[in-house]
């Protein structure tokens, strides 16, 4: 059995050796310049920053990542369902008829909570 995985066992140590290796040793190679003022402060196209660099996102952000998350899972669900649908018949369409129903109803909930009035 070693022998039919030793080489890719090798590999494997070679794949996890060298960039360890090669940031160790650009360690020590690399310049190490002291940091001035103008290197630490956050840039902005070259103009001197008006405020502090963290800054807090609106809720509306979140909402969206989150509406896109949703969407994003179902579609991942949708393809492998499209691409099998002959050989999963009429039980497939019902549980993706199903699924789709579960996101529509809360798609539904969200718009009747006012969720996307910003849009």
């Amino acid at each position: 059995m070693l022998r039919t995985y030793g080489p890719i066992l090798i590999f494997a140590a070679i794949a996890a050796f060298f960039p360890i290796a090669t940031l160790w040793v650009a360690k020590f190679v690399r310049p190490r310049p002291a940091p001035t003022e103008e290197k630490v402060m956050p840039y902005e196209c070259g103009i001197t920053p008006e405020s502090g660099a963290r800054g807090r996102y609106t809720v509306r952000y979140y909402v969206v990542a989150l509406l896109f998350v949703v969407f994003d899972v179902e579609t991942i669900f949708l393809f492998p369902w499209a691409v099998q649908f002959r050989a999963l018949g009429l039980f497939g369409l019902g549980e993706m008829l199903v699924f789709l129903g579960i996101l529509i109803v809360g798609y539904i909930w969200l718009w009747k909570r006012g969720a996307f009035d910003w849009v």
